[in-house]
C-alpha cells in the first residue's frame, strides 16, 4: 500500500473518533492489554509523563517536549487530533514518523491486529509506543485521548502526571457533573507518582485530592505554587512572564488561556527536576520561546497573516472560548468570524458568548460530525450573531477574506477540524 492508502484503510478500518464520534469510542483496555503484549510492551523501555485534562492538554505536552529536547534529551511526543497529516501525533524530537514506517506497521501486523476490531486510536497508541521504543527516546510526553481512567495511554507509569483542568465536554463518556468528569481524569493518578493540577474547582478539588490519598501520591495544586508573578502580552505575539524561579520567560504561545498553561507547566517541571531531570533556566526558556518550531504545534491563537490580521484557534468547548472570547473583545478592528462546531459541543454555550457586532462567515467542516453551516447560522442568529453559511470551511474563509480590508480582524475557530480544513486548504 502506498502511504495514503494506508492512512485510509486506518481510517475506514479502524472507528475514527474524530469523524464519527461515539460509534468509535470503545470503554475497557482489553484490547489495549492486547497489542501491548503483542508488541512486547514497549512503553516500559523509555520514562513517560502523562497529560489529561479538559483544555490545554495539547500546548502543555508540546511545551513540556519542547523543555525536554532543550535539555538534551531525546523526546516522543504522542498527541491527538491531528490537523493536516496523521503523522502529527508521533513525533521524537518534533520530527513526524516516516511514512514508510506507518506503512510497515500495518501491513506487518494487520494479520494480528484486525481480528481484534482496535479502534483507530487504540492502533495509534500502539503504534507511537512501538515506535518510541524502537527510536531509543529518553522520555516520551503521552497526552490522553478522552478521559484517562479508560483510555488507552493510561497503561503507562509516568514519572509524573498532569491535569489541565476539568470542563464540561464529552459528557455522553466522562460524566454530566465536574466531580465525575474529573474523576475520570483523576484515573491517570498512580501509586507514589506526583500528579500536577493545573487549575481547581470546589467540584473537583475533593476528587484529585481524595484519588492522590487512594494512590499515596503526592499532590501539587499549580495555582498555588504562584510560580508567576506577573505576564504581558507582547505587541507582536506571545507572552512574557516573570517567574519566581526560572527568571523572565518568554512563552511564543500568545493565546490568553496560555498563562494558565504556564503555570501548569513549570510546576511540572518542578516536579521532573526534583526526580532528576537536569532541566536548567536556559532550557526552559529556550522551549517556551521555540516550542512551535521545535515540536510543529500548530492551530494556537496561530496568526496566518497580517493584512487583514487572520488568527486561527483550536478551541472548541465552553471552557476554551471564555479564554477566546475575552481575547476576542480586547480586538478593536472590524472583526469577521469563519465559525463552525461538531454535534458533541455545548454550541449554545459557545454562541452565547461570542462578539455580536462581529461579521460571521458560518461554515461545516469536512468530518461527518461537523453541524450542517444551515443549522449553525440559525442557532447562531438566536444569539443575536449575523452572518452567511457556507458548504466548506475554504469557502466561508475565502469570502471573509474578499470581504476584509487590509485593517480588519478575521478569527477562525469553533472546532479543531475548522482549523484543520483551513491549514490544509481542504475543500
Amino acid at each position: 500500500m502506498t502511504y495514503q492508502e494506508t492512512i485510509n484503510y486506518l481510517f475506514t478500518s479502524a472507528p475514527l473518533f474524530q469523524n464519527v464520534g461515539g460509534d468509535a469510542y470503545k470503554e475497557g483496555l482489553s484490547n489495549t492489554h492486547q497489542l501491548d503484549t503483542y508488541f512486547g510492551h514497549p512503553h516500559q523501555q523509555y520514562k513517560t509523563i502523562h497529560v489529561a485534562g479538559t483544555n490545554g492538554k495539547g500546548s502543555c505536552s508540546h511545551t513540556l517536549a519542547a523543555v525536554l529536547h532543550a535539555s538534551g534529551l531525546k523526546v516522543g511526543l504522542f498527541t491527538s487530533p491531528h490537523l493536516v497529516d496523521f503523522r502529527e501525533r508521533i513525533r521524537v524530537n518534533g520530527e513526524m514518523v516516516s511514512e514508510q514506517y506507518v506503512i510497515d506497521f500495518v501491513e506487518q501486523h494487520r494479520s494480528f491486529f484486525e481480528p481484534l476490531h482496535p479502534s483507530f486510536f487504540e492502533l495509534t497508541t500502539a503504534m507511537a509506543f512501538k515506535y518510541f521504543a524502537e527510536q531509543r527516546v529518553d522520555v516520551a510526553v503521552v497526552e490522553v485521548g478522552l478521559g484517562g481512567r479508560l483510555d488507552c495511554t493510561n497503561i503507562i507509569t509516568p514519572e509524573v502526571c498532569v491535569i489541565t483542568n476539568i470542563s464540561f465536554d464529552h459528557v455522553a463518556f466522562l460524566g454530566d457533573t465536574l466531580a465525575k468528569i474529573a474523576g475520570e481524569k483523576a484515573g491517570i493518578i498512580k501509586p507514589k507518582t506526583p500528579v500536577v493540577i493545573g487549575e481547581v474547582l470546589k467540584e473537583t478539588r475533593p476528587v484529585f485530592e481524595t484519588k492522590a490519598q487512594e494512590m499515596d501520591a503526592p499532590i501539587f495544586f499549580a495555582e498555588e505554587e504562584k510560580e508567576i508573578s506577573s505576564h504581558r502580552f507582547c505587541p507582536k505575539g506571545g507572552i512574557n512572564y516573570h517567574t519566581a524561579k526560572y527568571g523572565k520567560v518568554h512563552g511564543e504561545l500568545g493565546g490568553y488561556c496560555q498563562q494558565k498553561n504556564a503555570s501548569t507547566i513549570l510546576c511540572a517541571i518542578s516536579r521532573l527536576k526534583e526526580k532528576g531531570f537536569r532541566i536548567s533556566n536556559e532550557h526552559i526558556r529556550e522551549g517556551f520561546a521555540h516550542v512551535c518550531e521545535m515540536t510543529g504545534l500548530m492551530g494556537r491563537w496561530q496568526t496566518l497573516r497580517t493584512a487583514p490580521r487572520v488568527v486561527c484557534d483550536t478551541g472548541h468547548n465552553v471552557g476554551g472560548f471564555r479564554w477566546i472570547t475575552k481575547q476576542l473583545s480586547k480586538v478593536h478592528a472590524p472583526m469577521r468570524v469563519v465559525f463552525g462546531m461538531v454535534n458533541d459541543k455545548d454550541i449554545s454555550g459557545v454562541l452565547a458568548m461570542m462578539p455580536k457586532h462581529a461579521t460571521y462567515y458560518f461554515c461545516q467542516a469536512s468530518v461527518k460530525r461537523a453541524l450542517s453551516h444551515e443549522e449553525i447560522r440559525r442557532k447562531a442568529e438566536a444569539y443575536g450573531l449575523k452572518g452567511k453559511d457556507f458548504p466548506t470551511v475554504m469557502q466561508a474563509y475565502q469570502a471573509a477574506l474578499d470581504d476584509a480590508s487590509t485593517e480588519d480582524f478575521i478569527y477562525v475557530g469553533g472546532s479543531s477540524f475548522v482549523v484543520a480544513d483551513l491549514l490544509s486548504g481542504r475543500e
